[in-house]
Order: structure tokens, then sequence, then C-alpha cells
């Protein structure tokens, strides 16, 4: 299955920003202090987990892997831009990246302990969020745990500039409220739930969420 039309522009933007972007952001070293909190308190989940796999699901160029990597953790990358997941393999080599579909995941059931979901369902609308919740449960593992960054509002921001390239491609704001619901509906239960106010290099609040699927 080929990504949907309502992609395509955000795929174009970010193979033409890939260069730019991954040398503005190339970690985690912009994030809010509670940001890292949260990111850590999934790895740490995932380092006393047998496997210890989790998929980055919309990794970019894979800067949150330089967290994940501190916990030993076997991390698979995918993204629907070919050039961030060029840079990711090339920055992150002993990491498993690859193109594809957050709505079709090329992975069999049940492949993982982990999902982290950092800020890459701020390109699907509300309608849509209760099947990618689907698709993220289908590859996890019973007892599984999925982490999700999101910007909190409601509508859509239509960005026509990013990382000093001329771009057209929308980000999708969410409340608490719809994700928790997707969440709930689609199986999960919910560990955690953080808003945070936006900072002043934020143009909107930021939401992150831990949620568990039953053990069996």
């Amino acid at each position: 299955m080929g990504n949907p039309p309502a992609y395509a522009s955000v795929e174009n933007a970010y193979n033409t920003v890939a260069e730019s972007y991954a040398e503005l952001l190339p970690d985690a070293r912009y994030e809010a202090a509670l940001d890292l909190a949260v990111l850590e308190e999934f790895a740490q989940r995932m380092s006393s987990t047998t496997n210890r796999s989790v998929l980055d699901a919309g990794c970019g160029a894979g800067r949150m892997a330089a967290i994940l990597e501190r916990f030993d953790l076997n991390l698979s990358g995918i993204d629907l831009s070919a050039e961030m997941i060029r840079i990711a393999r090339r920055s992150f080599p002993s990491q498993q990246y690859q193109v594809g579909n957050l709505n079709d995941l090329p992975y069999p059931d049940r492949s993982f302990d982990g999902v982290l979901s950092w800020y890459s369902i701020i390109h699907t609308p509300a309608e849509g969020l209760a099947a990618m919740m689907q698709e993220f449960r289908r590859v996890l593992r019973p007892g599984g745990s999925l982490l999700l960054g999101f910007k909190v509002g409601q509508g859509q921001r239509a960005i026509t500039h990013a990382y000093g390239h001329d771009v057209s491609y929308c980000v999708q704001l969410h409340t608490l409220d719809s994700v928790r619901k997707a969440l709930l509906a689609s199986g999960f239960s919910l560990d955690v739930e953080v808003f945070r106010a936006a900072r002043n290099i934020d143009k909107e609040a930021q939401g992150f969420m831990i949620a568990t699927l039953p053990t069996a």
C-alpha cells in the first residue's frame, strides 16, 4: 500500500529539508527537561523487556537513537522520507532503518516491545488517529508500550517555510482528549499523561502519553 495522498506533501517537504533538519536537530538537545524525562521513562521500561526491541515510528533522521542507544535497546526506525532514512543510516549505522508508511507498517504482528511515536502523529488528522493506534498495537507484543509525543491544540497549521527551505504541508494539532480516546478505543491502557506549556521556541503546547497493552 502506498502513502495516502494527504501525506505526499509531507514526504516532499521532509525530503527537501532533510540535510538542514539533521544539521539543526542532530539529537535531543533541544527537548525540554520534561520531554527528556518522559523519553527516559519509556526507555527504562524498554530496557527491562526480554527483547529490548523498539520501533521508532516516524524516525526522521534518527535523532532519538542518541537517547535510546544509551539504554542498549534494539532499535528499528521507519519514516516516509527516503532522504531522512538515508541520513539516519549514515548517522546511526548500527540501527535498522527503512522507508515506509506508518499506516501500513512492514513488520509482522507482535514484532516489538515498544513503539516510539515522537511527533509523528502531527501529520495525521484526528479522524485517522484510531487507525494508526491500531496499527501500532498490531506490531506490539502483549504488554508492550507506546510513547506518543504531539502538539496540543485544535485544527492544523500551514507550514510554508522550514529549516531554510520553502515547503508546503500542514501540522495537525490534537487535543489530549482525542488522543486519549484513540488509545483507549484501540485497547491500550494509559499509564502516563503529561501536558507541557509552550516554551519561547514552541508555537504550541506539547502532550506526551505512555500507554500499555494487556499482557494477554
